[in-house]
């Protein structure tokens, strides 16, 4: 990164250091410290590392954002929340513009030591809970390590052993405002046998440019089920940067359904540790771009511990000259014997200018396991094709009909209701010919 791009950081960086939640608390202030000194050694990625290699995020760092919201009025967004909202009797936390807005979330009665609330609350309220989880982390790249020092808002979820949640929690980020990076740092802490199921909802309002650089960290504690989908819907010259970092422990399950469908350039890192025995894990994903838009995800399941189980399944849509990578590594350890994990991608091209670049990775350090993967980048195929001619079709339709089927098939795997019927309405707009499918089905 130029100089004058970090000279930038260092004075908002100094500027807005004593003002950010929890600026009272000395390890907060030590922790935000040392993140930025990582990312001061850091820097942002370039395309000389390996594994952003095929994303080039120079544009981030040649801009002049700012940091904190120039205007606290929500009257802008407020005429869209009812139509974005999954269920209005359900539990909501909505942010705008990287702040927690009480008036328009909601929470019914939640089981007794429940916490779920913005992260600035957990910051006043109980601090000691969110000091493992923000001052111990490692940071993985300059954009983990930014978003640290700079944290502002977020959600918490943390669950005393053996609470359920029944209803799903629908966390609702949007963001209108012209220049503005968001940092949402976002905690979930699953006791034991405890359970949930998250929905993170990124949403541009409007069609200026911003940045969203949002970590999410959860720890499933023995026999603990949490279920976490990302629906990533950002405006169209939008930045999204975000990384979901998991550590489970015995018997545990975690589930991933990502969705990238908005921003001008979009990247998701998800990752996993199977720290213990019989911990299962599912990854599920689809993005689908056209345009000039450019969509990221890297993913990494590591088997640490024996009778493991992981599933990977994620399918891409690229039209226009848009470009999507997707790098899946799977790590199967020495001691993580009679691991059982399957890994896919495949890829769906419908122009000659859209690219994928796709890199499954598995590696194995033990020797009884069960360990498969691929991946297919390809056009529609041809004899389905005719199939649909041939029965009066019309070929524009049949090409829509079967670009719809393929990328169904992860959106069929959404167990929330209202979330799946969401995501089949944003694929059938998405999809030429959205109306005459619609009309079909």
């Amino acid at each position: 990164m130029k100089n004058e791009s970090l000279d930038f950081f260092h004075q908002a960086f100094g500027q807005l250091a004593k003002t950010l939640p929890g600026a009272e608390l000395p390890w907060l202030r030590t922790a935000r410290r040392s993140a930025f000194e990582q990312f001061d050694a850091l820097g942002l990625p370039t395309t000389r590392h390996e594994d952003w290699k095929y994303t080039n995020v120079s544009t981030i760092g040649k801009r002049l954002w700012h940091f904190r919201a120039q205007r606290t009025d929500d009257s802008d967004v407020r005429h869209v929340i009812g139509e974005l909202v999954l269920d209005p009797g359900g539990h909501r936390l909505v942010f705008v513009n990287g702040r927690n807005v009480p008036r328009l979330s909601k929470l019914n009665g939640l089981p007794h030591g429940v916490f779920v609330g913005s992260l600035a609350r957990a910051l006043r309220e109980m601090p000691q809970r969110l000091e493992a989880a923000i001052a111990t982390q490692t940071h993985a790249d300059g954009f983990a390590a930014l978003n640290t020092a700079f944290l502002t808002d977020g959600f918490a979820v943390l669950l005393p052993p053996g609470e359920v949640i029944d209803q799903p929690l629908h966390m609702l980020f949007l963001t209108d405002e012209a220049g503005l990076a968001v940092q949402p740092f976002n905690v979930v802490r699953a006791g034991a046998r405890s359970g949930c199921t998250i929905v993170e909802h990124f949403v541009g309002v409007g069609d200026d440019a911003y940045w969203t650089n949002a970590v999410t960290r959860i720890v499933a504690d023995e026999q603990a089920d949490v279920q976490h989908y990302r629906l990533q819907q950002e405006g169209s010259k939008a930045f999204h940067i975000a990384s979901v970092a998991v550590a489970q422990q015995r018997a545990s399950s975690f589930a991933s359904h990502a969705f990238a469908f908005g921003g001008a350039l979009s990247r998701t890192g998800i990752g996993t540790s199977l720290n213990a025995e019989n911990a299962q894990a599912t990854l599920n994903g689809l993005y689908i771009a056209g345009g000039r838009q450019h969509v990221d995800h890297h993913t990494r399941i590591d088997h640490a511990e024996p009778h493991g189980t992981s599933r990977e399944y994620y399918r891409g849509v690229l039209d226009g000259a848009a470009r999507g990578v997707f790098n899946g590594r799977v790590i199967v350890h020495r001691d993580a014997q009679k691991t059982d994990t399957h890994q896919a991608n495949y890829n769906l091209l419908l122009s000659r200018d859209a690219e994928i670049d796709t890199k499954p990775q598995l590696e194995i350090y033990a020797d009884d396991v069960k360990c498969t993967h691929g991946a297919t980048v390809g056009q529609l195929d041809e004899n389905q094709l005719f199939y649909l001619r041939a029965r009066g079709v019309e070929e524009r339709t049949a090409r829509a009909l079967l670009t719809y089927a393929f990328a169904r098939d992860i959106v069929e795997r959404v167990r929330i209701e209202s979330l799946r019927g969401r995501l089949e309405r944003l694929l059938l707009a998405r999809t030429p010919e959205g109306e005459r499918i619609r009309e079909l089905l």
